[in-house]
């Protein structure tokens, strides 16, 4: 190893002789006790040891920054600091000066927020693209908040979604050196420098492997992330404090809080491996309804996951389904059975993160299943256990829904997500449902919302008073899991709308319905079980009732789902 410290001395040595020489020299520079109060004046000769003075400077700290890991880091964490810090600040005076400016008449006041959002998100997409790292996770998770988030910001952010930076094949080879031992040749016969995805955590990469011969898929993490995740999470929680006391009728602070729960675990890869198998194994009994593929894991270590090859098209590529003759309508079924077994099935875990990239089909012949297609189910590192009674308070808060049964609506809302007031109550029916709060009050399943119902609701959101503010309470308050509950349903509602689906909301709909009475039936029953002995005549004439209970149910839910599927299929071939 090449050490430096004999230049650094001898630099410093010969300026500090520059430095001596100068003041024995030059009058100007012999300092009195009584410090006079004198301007000095600089001759040439002293603006010339400066200048060397900094180029000796200059020298030593490029020499550090490319030789030292140590003072290559405080560089770069200084670096890291300072543009969050100028982003924060030239934020806050965006808005102060907007919020603290009087304006004639409120369309101006809206107009001028509008620049001010805009500016601000602009001022933000710079330095999270500048930062890179789980900054980017951050901006994907703003473009997301569609319901809550001012148009202006989530567009913005918008370009996030495609833009990670990609990590080099120089540092991903060091990276296999390093956590694995041994060089990426000795594994692969093939690796395609090229990634066929890269995340904001992660890219993956096509390679074949030496020993098989078999096409894998490498997802490696960029190696950047480990050196700056801490520090990265300490200060978007920091920013998200700072933003709650400055503006306290909207707390962000739970953005931060589920960033700093969850980003450690999607970082172990090794985890996200657990989660594949479980899924995979069970999910491989119930191909008829779910027709679910994930990928195989051949091996993981906690920043290198080698996986089964499983290309495939992106879900909305609907010209991919029609060349394959694979039906929409069966893919909406799939996805909706996959997605509501994992929210109300016992011991099935919830797969947080289903957006249009970690989700593809593919054509194969037709199987055993009875589909002729697959659906890939990727990125499995961040997953959540939803408890039992959530499960089933969740449940009867959607039969509820059903029935129009309002005040059972209220009753559940608050037991599974701690919803209390009417109006803050109005807008968890329409964030859960997707609909305006009128449409959900009287729910009418045979009416899908349309882009006018969708604009409104964001319009009266940032526009009537009170609301947003209600909201971000809602957010603040809620249980983290409920959160991401509302998080999957509203992504799998946009898969469904994307599918342009024949069969319309209806279907998916009442499939979810099957699942909540499913639920309740189970309750139902384990709650008989507890009250009455194995043997009890009483016992058994409500096990009996609760079991006609449940069959009407799904009688009823059958007959709708005929019914639409007939009248729909009808509209198809009259079209």
């Amino acid at each position: 190893m090449i050490r430096f410290q004999p230049f650094q001395r001898a630099s410093f040595r010969r300026t500090s002789i520059l430095l001596k020489r100068a003041s024995l020299d030059h009058p100007h520079f012999k300092f009195q006790r009584s410090y006079s109060q004198e301007k000095i004046k600089v001759k040439p000769q002293s603006r010339y040891t400066f200048f060397k003075v900094g180029i000796a400077i200059g020298l030593a700290g490029s020499v550090l920054y490319y030789t030292n890991d140590r003072a290559r880091h405080i560089v770069l964490t200084g670096e890291r600091v300072g543009v969050v810090s100028v982003a924060v600040v030239r934020c806050f005076l965006l808005y102060k000066n907007t919020l603290g400016t009087k304006f004639n008449t409120e369309d101006e006041r809206q107009k001028a927020l509008k620049e001010t959002h805009k500016s601000a998100a602009e001022v933000t997409l710079k330095a999270l693209e500048h930062n890179g790292g789980i900054y980017i996770k951050l901006g994907q998770h703003i473009t997301a908040l569609t319901y809550l988030l001012p148009k202006e910001w989530t567009d913005t952010m918008l370009p996030l979604q495609d833009k990670c930076p990609r990590s080099s094949m120089e540092d991903i080879e060091k990276l296999f050196e390093s956590d694995l031992g041994v060089s990426m040749h000795d594994l692969f016969s093939e690796f395609n420098p090229s990634p066929v995805g890269v995340a904001s955590l992660a890219q993956v990469h096509l390679a074949r492997l030496r020993e098989t011969g078999e096409e894998v898929a490498v997802k490696v993490q960029h190696p950047s992330l480990q050196e700056f995740v801490p520090l990265d999470v300490y200060l978007t929680k920091s920013v998200f404090n700072l933003m709650y006391k400055f503006f306290p009728d909207y707390p962000l602070t739970w953005l931060g809080e589920e960033m700093q729960s969850s980003i450690y675990v999607e970082l172990d890869f090794t985890c996200e491996a657990e989660n594949a198998r479980k899924t995979a194994e069970y999910f491989k009994n119930h191909q008829k309804r779910t027709a679910l593929k994930v990928p195989d894991v051949i091996s993981a270590q906690p920043r290198i996951l080698i996986m089964e090859s499983c290309p495939g098209a992106r879900l909305d590529n609907l010209e991919y389904m029609k060349e394959h003759n694979i039906s929409t309508s069966d893919v909406s079924s799939c996805l909706s059975h996959i997605f509501n077994d994992m929210i109300f099935t016992p011991g099935v875990g919830l797969h947080c993160d289903p957006h249009g990239g970690n989700l593809a089909i593919r054509s194969i012949p037709k199987s055993s299943s009875g589909h002729n297609f697959e659906i890939i189910l990727y990125d499995h590192g961040l997953y959540r256990d939803i408890p039992m009674q959530m499960k089933r308070d969740y449940s009867r808060f959607w039969l509820a829904v059903l029935d129009n049964d309002v005040a059972n609506m209220r009753k559940y809302a608050d037991k599974f997500a701690g919803i209390k007031g009417e109006q803050k109550f109005q807008i968890f029916a329409a964030a859960i449902t997707g609909r305006a709060p009128e449409k959900a009050l009287s729910y009418d399943i045979s009416s899908a919302r349309s882009e006018d119902e969708i604009s409104s609701m964001q319009h009266r959101l940032h526009s009537e008073e009170g609301i947003l503010e209600d909201l971000m309470t809602i957010l603040s308050s809620m249980p983290r899991i409920v959160l991401l509950i509302l998080k999957t349903n509203d992504l799998t509602r946009n898969l469904d709308e994307g599918l342009s689906n024949p069969l319309g909301s209806e279907r998916t709909f009442l499939i979810l319905a099957n699942y909540c009475a499913k639920s309740v039936y189970d309750e139902n029953n384990e709650t008989i079980g507890k009250q009455y002995s194995r043997y009890s005549l009483f016992g058994l004439f409500n096990h009996v009732n609760n079991w006609i209970s449940y069959q009407r149910r799904l009688s009823t839910l059958f007959i709708y789902d005929f019914i639409m599927a007939i009248r729909n299929v009808r509209q198809r071939f009259l079209l």
